[in-house]
This record gives C-alpha cells, structure tokens and sequence, in this order.
C-alpha cells in the first residue's frame, strides 16, 4: 500500500533529505559557479532601486518580525520583478503542487512550493520563504521540491529566505543526486546593502545562465 507523506512534516533535517533522495554535498568547487564567479555588474538604476527597497524593507522590519506575506510583497516579489522574471516568457506559479515517489518504499512525498519561476515548463527557480530564526532551517525542504523536478538531468536552483537572509542552492537529481549552497546572505549588518547587491547579481547570473541553456537547446 502506497502511503503519501507531507514533505513539511516528514523532511526536517538535512539527514533526512539526504537518506531519502540519496542526495550527497558536491565536493567540487565548479559545481555551483553561478553565485561565486563572473557575476554580472549592476547598473546605476538597478543600485538605485535596490536601495530604496532595502530602506523600505527595513523600516517595516524595525517594528518586528514580518509575516511570509509582508517578505514576499517587500522583498520577494520586487526582486523578482527587476530581475525580469515577471515578463512573458517566464511562468510564476505560486503554491505548486509536487511529489516525488521514493524507489523501494512505498511512499509519495508530496509538498507545495511558495513560488516556481518556469520558462517553456523548465524550472528556473524554486523560492522557499518562511517565518523562521534562520533562513537554513528550511533548506531540507527547499532541497526536496528541487528533487521533484520533471527534467532531473537539468539542475534546479533555488532561492531560501526569510526576509533578513537569503541563501542560493543548486541540486541535480540525475545521474548523482548531487548539491550545493551559497553563503549566507544578510541585510542586517553593516554588509547589508551590499549583500542584497550580491544577492540581485546571482539571481541575474540564473537567468543568464537559463537564457544559455534556452539558447544550446
């Protein structure tokens, strides 16, 4: 008998994820280029605009702890935007549906993503916000919607923030299920602007990099 299990309340640590999907850390420093090499530059009007959002969020974040809704309408969604993956040619599904059927046990494990950025039905980013001290807490199920890509021999990136940190991951489930994590990323210290800079600039290396992979195929 096939048994469903939610991927929230049954992948709750890294342990967990990696004995599941058999998923192992790449050890390979060029597996995970995208948020440490060739970055684009920005430019003065993307600077500009990331500042005022980063002046605007942490107004709102001075009065307390914001709710996923608040860090999505705040931070999330105006990223995403002046990245340009709100045009035409790329889907935004938000709560998408995924599951994943574990070989050699009779589970499903089925979750929802917060929101999925798709061109041509190819995933180009999985987004996990939530309500947490750390941001890396929720990196176990980030890591088990990207396993649940229809296209395993492609990679997956994908984008875990709470609002205050943000962390880049990059998985691939064929042939090796294999991935990586970013450094952490915070906007509540002296860094700050310049970290949500470095984070604007890796999410305009994934498109790029998606653009390419559109481009080769």
């Amino acid at each position: 008998m096939v048994v469903t299990l939610p991927i929230s309340k049954t992948i709750l640590t890294i342990a967990d994820v990696e004995n599941k999907f058999q998923l192992m850390p790449s050890v390979e420093s060029t597996f995970f280029r995208e948020w440490q090499k060739d970055l684009p530059e920005l430019t003065e009007l993307e600077k500009a605009s990331l500042d005022r959002l980063l002046v605007r969020f942490t107004g709102h974040r001075r009065r307390g702890i914001l709710a996923e809704g608040a860090v999505d309408k705040l931070v999330i969604s105006p990223l995403l935007d002046l990245v340009g993956f709100y045009e035409p040619e790329y889907e935004v599904r938000t709560e998408e549906s995924v599951e994943f059927a574990l070989e050699g046990d009779e589970e499903v494990l089925r979750g929802r993503i917060d929101t999925l950025i798709l061109r041509d039905r190819l995933w180009v980013l999985v987004i996990e916000a939530k309500r947490t001290i750390m941001a890396s807490l929720a990196l176990p199920q980030a890591l088990s919607y990207m396993m649940c890509n229809p296209e395993p021999e492609l990679p997956s990136y994908g984008l875990i923030t709470n609002g205050d940190e943000f962390i880049f991951v990059k998985a691939i489930a064929k042939p090796i299920p294999l991935y990586s994590a970013s450094r952490l990323y915070s906007l509540f210290f002296p860094t700050g602007s310049q970290d949500l800079h470095e984070v604007f600039r890796v999410l305009k290396q994934i498109k790029i990099t998606d653009l390419r992979r559109s481009l080769s195929s």
